[in-house]
């Protein structure tokens, strides 16, 4: 959300460093137009990561002082040259942090219940009454695997996964899958796996997902992925569930539809909670040196501030701070301190 990268990223960093500037300040430590910044800022305000200052200090409300409700908008589309005034705080990171973190769990939620409405739909497409034009309900288990390979074979620009327990595929069906999916790679097809946090511990499906991510793979992990999805383009997605009351398992064959959109919506709502795969097998353990340098990380003190608090050298601090960025999977410090709060560190 605040990609050091990022415009509005880089005027929240700004901010953060320049307590109650004013927008033409801003704008000129980021490079942009005065106009362009107060339309960051106020879009910030909305979504609560800054505030406005009203006589010197944020105010408590929640609320901004935007003037009486008449003058709030020009016919050119722009607030009045009072605002241009306004000073602007920034609210602290690890706040926002945890608004990141609560709209998440928001989301993921939602996924869960996604899951429970498929659940209940092919309990109803089992019935002899009733159907749904966009689905077929396969129970054989060969023919399972044939409408997997046919989802592959037929995809031209990317085959996305969730692949979940139990693991029930033999060795030869994992060496058959790899054969298929580093031809189609090498064909230009990008596969998006999410796989459960487990995975690494299956003595089949571990080393296998390990070989895929060193052939071009793009895998992440979830503790709890709330179902196992093949999506071939916007095509086909195949639903993977338990049978009733015996062994095996049952697909749902679901063709293009509204169902489908709304699975491939789950499927990235849950790549982007879902942590780089690469790094997820890394002892979780982290000491108490490395867990305070990540709080001051997420608070935004700079290498040098956390060298300064902590007693150590600023070699010592870029060293660590580099090294977690990669053990977290994280790109920039805000991420750094959404995935190490995830993990519970902080």
């Amino acid at each position: 959300m605040l990609d050091p990268d990022s415009e509005r990223g880089r005027i929240y960093r700004c901010l953060v460093g320049r307590p109650q500037a004013r927008a033409a300040e801003l704008a000129a430590g980021v490079g942009l137009g005065e106009g362009a910044v107060l339309a960051v800022l106020r879009e910030l305000a909305d979504e609560g990561v800054v505030v406005a200052c009203n006589g010197g200090g944020p105010r408590d409300d929640g609320h901004r002082d935007d003037g009486p409700r008449d003058d709030r908008h020009r016919d050119d589309g722009h607030r009045d040259d009072g605002h241009r005034d306004r000073a602007w705080e920034a609210l602290p990171p690890g706040r926002v942090v945890e608004a990141v973190l609560q709209s998440d769990a928001v989301r993921q939620a939602a996924a869960r219940r996604a899951g429970a409405e498929l659940e209940r739909l092919y309990r109803f497409a089992r019935r002899d009454a009733g159907t749904y034009g966009a689905l077929e309900v396969v129970e054989d288990a060969a023919q399972v695997l044939a409408a997997s390979r046919r989802l592959q074979l037929a995809a031209r620009h990317q085959v996305r996964v969730i692949d979940v327990p139990p693991y029930s595929g033999s060795s030869a069906y994992y060496l058959d899958q790899e054969v298929l999916q580093r031809q189609r790679m090498a064909a230009g097809v990008v596969y998006r796996s999410i796989y459960h946090g487990c995975a690494f511990d299956d003595p089949v499906a571990g080393p296998n997902m390990a070989r895929m991510v060193e052939a071009g793979e793009q895998a992440r992990t979830l503790d709890e992925p709330p179902l196992k999805l093949a999506l071939g383009d916007d095509d086909l997605a195949i639903v993977t569930l338990a049978a009733d009351g015996r062994p095996g398992v049952v697909s749902l064959l679901i063709r293009p539809s509204g169902l489908l959109r709304a699975l491939a919506a789950v499927f990235e709502t849950l790549w982007r909670l879902a942590v780089p795969a690469s790094v997820s097998a890394v002892d979780l353990r982290i000491g108490e040196r490395d867990r305070r340098i990540l709080t001051l990380m997420a608070s935004g003190a700079t290498d040098d501030a956390i060298a300064r608090r902590l007693g150590l050298g600023r070699r010592t601090v870029v060293r660590r701070v580099s090294a977690l960025l990669a053990q977290l999977g994280a790109t920039t410090r805000f991420q750094a301190g959404v995935q190490a709060a995830r993990r519970g560190w902080l």
